[in-house]
């Protein structure tokens, strides 16, 4: 929590800093992008190291890699020698250690509780991650208002000794053999099968894609709104980032209140669309209070539908592929959105930042309504997946067998089949 409040200080006072030095949309998608397309583009291979080494030790190191990040940052700036382009390469680092960061955090979860509770502990770290992002940007503008960009980095920095000292308090009970692939290669292709063969796993994919390249990059022109739209300063970028969390929380809480998944794939679509329509809403606001309060509903929404997706995927996942499916999942949430930014960033300074918006929205509503009619085709497929990695499942019951065979993913079922051979494949 400590640690990333630091981050979301960071990452709002790294955007004013882009704003105020050059007052380029353009400059501010193109640092999005940098921090983000590392992921998009090392993510697999990060989620091959998850699988192969241990995942504890992984995210120590990328910590500890984050925090020297950020004493560079605070460094260039309380200099006052600090120019884009240093921004823009320390972005761009930051983004390589989040693609070996990501997959390696989101499949330890696994590591610390047993897959019943599997769901409650996706919503809890969602709600941890969403105070920090209540409370990070907040204070962000208050302090960049009264002293400047470099203490929120500064801040950052020392923000992640509270995390490192809590990984290396973790004990963890569960003993898991790491995967000893032939090769990363081998084990890369191996995740892409899994998930490409998988038809509940890329449909959660390709929906959090789209609306991640068009939607979430809303985020990049908020400095945008904050100052030139609404007419406030860091304050009202603070306060615009805040409310944005306090949704955010809200829609983890809600997950963190349901028991099981049942409903799940409905709750997804219903986000989406809620997702989109209210960007819509958003962009047309000419007023502070009346953005704060739009942005409600645009954090609840987004965040309801990231971790419920998150949630069925690793329901679905077996183990051995769990930090390459993850590193996917890292690919389109957040490997998508340097796309949008950078697009975003070019199209506001043609078309104006609230029409950007807007045709975000626009497309985040027809993915989410695009994804509720290809639910009922897809709903059998993932129950018999969560199904199949129940422990000690064996076959599923008949009546939850549907026309679905695990045989035509053999990713997926190859320790299961290889258990007994002469086991005939499930199939209907």
């Amino acid at each position: 929590m400590i640690s990333l409040i630091g981050t979301w200080m960071q990452t709002v006072a790294q955007a004013w800093l882009v704003y105020r030095l050059t007052g380029s949309t353009v400059l501010l998608g193109s640092v999005g992008f940098a921090s983000q397309i590392p992921v998009f583009l090392l993510s697999i291979v990060g989620g091959a190291v998850a699988d192969r080494f241990n995942r504890r030790s992984i995210v120590i190191a990328t910590q500890i890699c984050s925090m020297l990040l950020a004493s560079t940052l605070a460094a260039l700036t309380f200099t006052g020698v600090v120019q884009v382009g240093h921004i823009m390469v320390l972005a761009a680092a930051l983004g390589i250690v989040n693609a070996f960061d990501i997959p390696a955090r989101q499949s330890f979860l696994l590591e610390m509780v047993t897959r019943e509770d599997l769901p409650n502990a996706i919503a809890l770290n969602s709600s941890m991650f969403n105070g920090a992002r209540i409370v990070g940007p907040a204070v962000a503008g208050l302090l960049v208002g009264a002293i400047g960009e470099a203490w929120c980095f500064l801040a950052n920095a020392l923000s992640y000794v509270a995390v490192i000292a809590g990984l290396l308090a973790i004990r963890v009970q569960r003993d898991r053999k790491p995967h000893a692939a032939r090769s990363t290669r081998e084990s890369v292709m191996e995740g892409f099968a899994f998930v490409f063969q998988t038809r509940p796993v890329w449909t959660l994919l390709a929906l959090l894609g789209v609306v991640s390249l068009v939607g979430t990059p809303y985020t990049v022109l908020m400095p945008v709104f904050a100052g030139d739209i609404l007419h406030g300063g860091a304050s009202a970028l603070g306060l615009l980032m805040s409310s944005t969390g306090f949704g955010a929380l809200a829609g983890a809480l809600l997950l963190a209140s349901r028991s099981g998944y049942r409903g799940m794939g409905r709750l997804i679509a219903v986000s989406a669309v809620g997702f989109g329509a209210s960007l819509i809403l958003f962009s047309f606001s000419r007023s502070l209070l009346l953005s704060v309060v739009l942005l409600f509903p645009v954090g609840l929404s987004m965040m309801t539908q990231m971790a419920a997706s998150n949630t069925l995927i690793q329901a679905m996942v077996p183990d051995h592929l769990r930090g390459r499916v993850m590193a996917a999942y890292s690919m389109v949430f957040m490997g998508m959105a340097p796309f949008g930014s950078l697009i975003a960033g070019s199209a506001a300074g043609a078309i104006g930042a609230p029409n950007v918006v807007a045709l975000g929205g626009c497309w985040g509503v027809i993915a989410g309504l695009c994804f509720a009619r290809m639910l009922p085709a897809v709903r059998k497929e993932a129950r018999q997946l969560i199904v199949a990695q129940q422990p000690g499942a064996g076959e599923p019951a008949e009546e939850t067998t549907v026309g679905f065979s695990l045989a035509q993913n053999s990713t997926a079922t190859k320790d299961l089949k290889s258990a007994d051979p002469a086991k005939p494949a499930l199939h209907s």
